[in-house]
């Protein structure tokens, strides 16, 4: 089994591990700095502190910029350089800022200048290390759990669209489809049915077979082979559909594919009153810290509007909220002011000419979502959620896309699991996309999901991803 559930949120154990062999790796790292110094015979006064909280801090600060960064997305997706550049921001950046902040605040935090640089020069090419072993380790066909697919027609075609573009960091190998190839699926990957289901998986060591057709009753005449996936099953072979799979290996809910009957039936999409007063007090204490720390940054920003093109500086729209209702949305105005003179709502695109000069920058660096954080006091969004669309659009996609109001389930957030696995989006078929990634949060959302988004948005604010 190559992951876990954590609060339902579905978490790949090799990466878990992974995270966890870093953390001890930059535990570590401390003890081994102070062992070189004696070694070398440094001066007892420089040496770095042997404080094992000072070490635990450290290590904590510097996997949550690895997450932040998106390391180990862009180990799975972008290979090791892409990598190796994020984690210098994450260590050299992130790291070293956070203990540098923490040392004015409490000076037992302060390392000295070159201590730290050398601390982190050794945690950088431990880590480095190890993710380079564990990354051929983990693309090892040893290592790789071997599934089949039982079908051949367009779900089969879409879960192997889906299967290539994230191969690299799903742990697993599809040895083929089961079926007669046809236009989705071409005849290399096609495998002859088997007599023994369960024979056949031992003999090829198959540890999981995926169901990927819509019905039952196939389409080249055959019949769904019911008992023999029992026997499978009774015997420690996995059995899932398609939908499971896209849900555990992808974190989405696949909209095609999707039937009422699974929402119905399945384990998630849960109201909790303990979760809702624990993330509702999060919300009010989190907001009011950053709209402190966060005013002279809001103040800059609406004199930069101001000299630009004058007032108003605050605007204000109506957009979409829980369980359907509409509130009033503040933002920073990035656009000129007659933007939308028409009356008429227009999706934002890219390279959108209505987006001043000042207007980019402050939405690249998310200062124009600041005044949002009043709809999080007043309880209309919190931190992390779907993003609210605006009533017109929401009527437009209501009617085209199955089960887009269900979004709504949830209270609308700053910050979403599909801004961060989703590009902008600005049409029908964007909004598409990004709704598998609501509905998954929607289905799934916990405080410690929370938590990672919240850490995982801090790489879309540093490099601008998903501004238009």
């Amino acid at each position: 089994m190559s992951y876990i559930r954590i609060r339902k949120h579905y978490l790949h154990v090799p990466y878990l591990i992974l995270g966890c062999l870093e953390f001890i790796l930059l535990f570590a790292s401390f003890y081994i700095v102070l062992n070189i110094q004696q070694a070398l015979n440094v001066v007892p006064e420089s040496h770095i502190p042997a404080n094992p909280l000072l070490a635990l801090t450290y290590a904590l600060l510097l996997s949550c910029g690895s997450l932040a960064m998106g390391v180990y997305l862009a180990l799975m997706r972008e290979g090791f350089t892409a990598m190796f550049f994020r984690t210098l921001v994450a260590y050299c950046f992130l790291g070293a800022l956070g203990i540098t902040v923490l040392s004015y605040i409490w000076p037992v935090f302060n390392l000295g200048g070159s201590n730290l640089f050398w601390v982190v020069m050794v945690s950088t090419g431990m880590t480095l290390t190890a993710r380079q072993v564990f990354s051929q380790l983990v693309d090892s066909d040893q290592l790789s759990r071997r599934v089949i697919v039982l079908g051949t027609g367009k779900p089969a075609r879409e879960l192997q669209r889906a299967y290539e573009r994230n191969k690299r960091g799903l742990s697993i190998r599809v040895l083929g489809y089961i079926g007669r190839s046809d236009d989705a699926i071409d005849a290399k990957h096609c495998l002859n049915e088997p007599q023994d289901w369960l024979k056949f998986c031992k003999e090829n060591r198959i540890s999981e077979i995926i169901v990927a057709q819509q019905e039952r009753r196939r389409s080249d005449g055959g019949s769904f082979p019911l008992d023999q996936f029992i026997r499978c099953k009774l015997s420690g072979i996995e059995v899932i559909n398609a939908l499971s799979f896209y849900e555990r290996e992808l974190n989405q809910v696949k909209l095609d594919i999707l039937q009422p009957s699974w929402i119905v039936f399945s384990d998630g999409f849960r109201v909790s009153k303990s979760r809702d007063f624990a993330k509702r007090l999060f919300d009010l204490v989190v907001s009011v810290l950053l709209a402190i720390i966060l005013l002279p940054a809001i103040i800059l920003a609406a004199a930069l509007v101001f000299f630009e093109t004058g007032r108003p500086i605050l605007y204000s729209q109506i957009r979409t909220g829980k369980d359907g209702k509409p509130f009033k949305i503040y933002k920073i105005r990035s656009m000129r002011q007659d933007a939308e003179k028409g009356g008429k709502a227009v999706w934002a695109k890219a390279n959108d000419s209505r987006i001043t000069k000042v207007g980019a920058f402050i939405r690249n660096t998310r200062l124009d979502e600041i005044p949002q954080l009043w709809n999080v006091v007043k309880g209309e969004m919190s931190f992390v959620g779907p993003r609210p669309e605006r009533p017109e659009f929401v009527d437009q996609l209501n009617e085209e896309i199955p089960f887009y109001r269900h979004r709504h389930a949830v209270k609308p957030g700053l910050m979403g699991w599909a801004q961060l696995n989703y590009p902008y989006g600005a049409s029908v078929a964007d909004a598409k996309g990004k709704l598998e990634y609501d509905l998954y949060y929607t289905k799934n959302h916990s405080f410690i999901m929370d938590i990672l988004i919240m850490i995982q948005t801090v790489e879309v604010v540093l490099l601008g991803k998903g501004v238009h």
